[in-house]
């Protein structure tokens, strides 16, 4: 039966899971992308997008709302100064989810989830991946230019001619 189960519990009590939501969504809005699990990511997006649009309107009702939601004044300053300048024209939809695979240790799907008009960092956090090998001697040739040396062929006409 599905009694209970508007939303994914995290298998945590509701108070871990709203501590838990509550400082992911601190995270987000002061790093603007984090890396989690799909399921926390998705259950992220339902937490903090509500709490997101009360910054459009910057009064003292609205900060006194989402700082019972926070509990910390320099994310609710950061939201509402910066992110809510941002986001002013957007109806909504102001986090975007982005799979990454799986984790290797216990094959988790892993996300990001970032806001939607920051997507500036996206350039920034493409890696090269990490390899076990050294590249000491490659990194020596490249830095050492080789001097090619081409030996020019004998021409027909020097050749000697078999008889």
């Amino acid at each position: 039966m599905r009694h209970n189960k508007k939303f994914n519990h995290l298998s945590r009590t509701a108070s871990h899971r709203q501590s838990m939501l509550a400082n992911m969504t601190i995270s987000l809005i002061m790093h603007k992308r984090i890396t989690t699990t799909l399921a926390k990511a998705k259950a992220l997006r339902v937490y903090a997008e509500p709490i997101i649009n009360k910054a459009k309107q910057d009064n003292t009702h609205s900060r006194r709302i989402v700082f019972g939601y926070l509990q910390n004044k320099e994310a609710v300053t950061e939201l509402f100064k910066n992110i809510s300048q941002k986001i002013a024209e957007r109806e909504g939809g102001y986090l975007r989810i982005i799979k990454l695979g799986i984790r290797k240790s216990d094959a988790t799907e892993m996300a990001f989830i970032e806001f939607v008009d920051y997507d500036e960092n996206m350039a920034k956090t493409a890696k090269k991946a990490k390899t076990r090998r050294s590249r000491k001697s490659t990194a020596k040739a490249e830095a050492t230019p080789v001097q090619e040396v081409v030996e020019e062929a004998p021409k027909a006409e020097d050749a000697p001619k078999a008889e």
